[in-house]
């Protein structure tokens, strides 16, 4: 896996961060946010394009898919996965992102209206296409097997890693690159969210605005990042003595059919989502170790995951650890499901199940063990990721512990 998140630039240095429960939320530096209503998101910090590509090249691809090359090398790195001539047409990419290079077209429309037409560069539109991040990706690594993007809102990256997972069963790939791209931290990104009243205005208080599941909540905290996995057969990865760090067990979706921001408020869809992926994995409610939540820190979103859980886990619902993840990272929206899904991987090898922070003030609508403030020390043989997006998008993804038995 590899990653690129505002807690690290790469998976060792995020999961620490996840571990000590810290926050990489903080003022907007990215651009002068005088006159916003939110002046707060979760950037990355440090990242430089010319460390994983030569300045031409970063030149002409947008931040979202800068961050996906990133991600895509050191992935490529810790799975000591060679790409040549032997294997290249086995190898697939499908990297989700739900909006792609807004930023380069927020400068580009800037530049239209100052300048005029014939100034707008001859790279907008292949730097904006959501696309170009797993196509630029392939071009970087020479796979040439399946090669697509998914885009489904903040279900883009779990879709992207579900779908790569379906490609590898049916046959038409041994092995996939994939995950979720997203950077959108820029002036029609924030104004944006602002106008939907999705997003915190907790300003004076930048570490603590994202928090899932507390009655104090005011909307999700914008963040930026990209995670790839390296998905492969069994087959595959045993022949090439492949260090496994995890199996992937099942993918599941649906669709609220509902409306296209708030979520179904029963939960049914999102209870659909998980259902079919359990029963898919072919296991039981109780086998369930953690479940990393979506929770985005909106007001509907997390009563209705919660009801979701309780729906389809009964008793056992309270039984288990829920934690989310975007309380310290932000929402990375479409490359949320990807780093979600690492962090599953990533807690089921550390046996530590990385906190809900800035869990104060608890909801009484959202009762369960949201793993408050502080990672707890657990045995987490199978894991389950939520991830739902605008439009009424569900996709669950489950993981176990890998055993040659």
């Amino acid at each position: 896996m590899g990653v690129i998140c505002p807690l690290g630039l790469n998976a060792t240095e995020t999961w620490k961060a996840l571990a000590a429960g810290r926050s990489g939320v903080d003022r907007i530096t990215l651009f002068d946010t005088e006159g916003f209503e939110t002046k707060i998101a979760a950037e990355v910090k440090g990242f430089e394009a010319a460390n994983y590509m030569n300045p031409k090249e970063a030149r002409r691809n947008d931040r979202f898919s800068q961050m996906a090359v990133a991600a895509s090398l050191e992935a490529i790195k810790q799975a000591n996965l060679k790409i040549d001539d032997s294997n290249k047409d086995d190898i697939g990419i499908i990297i989700g992102s739900g909006i792609g290079g807004l930023t380069t077209l927020f400068e580009q429309t800037k530049v239209l209206l100052e300048k005029g037409p014939d100034r707008v560069s001859p790279f907008l539109i292949p730097m904006m296409m959501p696309n170009i991040a797993s196509a630029q990706v392939s071009i970087t690594l020479g796979a040439r097997g399946p090669n697509m993007c998914t885009t489904s809102a903040c279900s883009s990256g779990s879709d992207a890693v579900g779908t790569a997972y379906e490609t590898i069963k049916r046959g038409d790939a041994k092995a996939m690159i994939t995950g979720g791209s997203e950077t959108i931290i820029n002036p029609v990104g924030i104004s944006a969210f602002n106008a939907l009243k999705a997003i915190s205005t907790r300003n004076d208080e930048p570490q603590l605005a994202s928090r899932p599941f507390d009655a104090e909540r005011d909307g999700f905290v914008i963040g930026e990042g990209a995670c790839v996995l390296i998905l492969e057969s069994l087959a595959h990865a045993k022949k090439r003595g492949a260090k496994i760090l995890a199996e992937m067990m099942a993918y599941g979706a649906s669709a609220d059919a509902y409306h296209i921001t708030a979520p179904l408020e029963t939960g049914e869809g999102a209870a659909m989502a998980v259902q079919r992926a359990l029963d898919k994995a072919g296991i039981k409610p109780h086998e369930i170790d953690y479940i990393n939540a979506h929770g985005t820190s909106t007001l509907l979103n997390d009563k209705m995951e919660t009801k979701a859980i309780k729906s389809v886990f009964g008793d056992y619902a309270y039984k288990i650890p829920v934690s989310s993840t975007k309380s310290m990272m932000g929402h990375l929206v479409g490359s949320a499901g990807a780093v979600e899904a690492a962090i599953c991987i990533m807690a089921i090898q550390n046996g530590v199940i990385p906190p809900t922070i800035n869990l104060t003030h608890p909801d009484p609508e959202c009762d369960l063990d949201y793993v408050p403030n502080t990672a707890r020390q657990a045995k987490v043989t199978t894991a389950l990721s939520n991830s739902f997006g605008f439009g009424g998008h569900n996709s669950v993804l489950i993981f176990r512990e890998y055993s040659e038995e």
